[in-house]
């Protein structure tokens, strides 16, 4: 499967103008199965939820038609509407259908995220392109327990997020330990250069299950923000082999 890490710099709180933007790089980066792009994809990880929280999943509906009109699929992050309170989501769309929407189960408190943010209480899991993928959004990935129930049966886990360049180094060893503990290929996909007044340093890649990084076919950077780049790999379901020649997932012992 050919994965594009869409690792941009987004329009703050601008949807149509990452609408465009998003159109632009699928129509210079084809024949990719699956476009990754990061957590909140169209808004940056903006506060003010309440503007940009929908009801009707017109986001994925919209990224629904352009996954068509290149013949593909897409990850995307966007805000439902829970109420009073949004939703952090995920999707994944292909030309036919959503396939997976998962909602982030733990809203990053630091931030205040849990103050207009309700956290998700369900894990999802979708088969494309001969994998088992599953999603966990940004600060997800800082709870292994949660990660493992989510990767039991995944291939690939999908890590999009807003992960400031002040924690970089965890970002990167929490992607690399997740893989290693789970047995499973890691993407994170995340933002870079300075949106909304906080710098990202990207950090995208995707690590095998041994936790190796993986090697990339093209790492195609912006010359006007080297933080901002596309970086597409090439990647095998060869889990179960993982597995098999390492089987540690046979000695694991739940302690209750």
């Amino acid at each position: 499967m050919i994965v594009a890490l869409v690792q941009w710099k987004t329009l703050w709180e601008d949807k149509e103008g990452n609408i465009k933007k998003m159109e632009r790089i699928l129509n210079r980066y084809q024949h990719v199965d699956l476009y990754l792009f990061p957590e909140m994809s169209l808004t940056g990880f903006s506060s003010d939820t309440y503007k940009f929280m929908e009801r009707d999943k017109e986001t994925v509906h919209r990224v629904m038609d352009i996954a068509a009109k290149y013949d593909t699929a897409i990850g995307i992050g966007w805000t439902k509407a829970g109420g009073d309170m949004g939703e952090n989501h995920y999707s994944i769309v292909t030309p036919d259908e959503e396939i997976i929407d998962y909602a982030k189960i733990h809203p990053f408190s630091m931030s205040g995220e849990d103050m207009n943010t309700i956290g998700g209480r369900s894990l999802k899991m979708c088969r494309y392109k001969g994998f088992n993928i599953g999603v966990q959004i940004c600060y997800d990935l800082r709870f292994p327990d949660v990660f493992l129930a989510a990767a039991d049966e995944a291939d690939l886990m999908i890590v999009p997020a807003n992960w400031p360049a002040a924690r970089s180094e965890q970002f990167r060893c929490l992607l690399q330990a997740r893989a290693i503990e789970n047995q499973v290929y890691v993407a994170g996909v995340n933002c870079g250069g300075c949106i909304g007044g906080i710098y990202y340093s990207g950090d995208s890649a995707i690590y095998n299950p041994e936790g190796t990084k993986c090697k990339p076919l093209l790492a195609d950077a912006n010359k006007n923000c080297e933080e901002e780049r596309v970086i597409i790999y090439s990647i095998e379901n060869d889990v179960k082999k993982f597995r098999e020649a390492f089987p540690v997932k046979n000695d694991r012992v739940i302690l209750k």
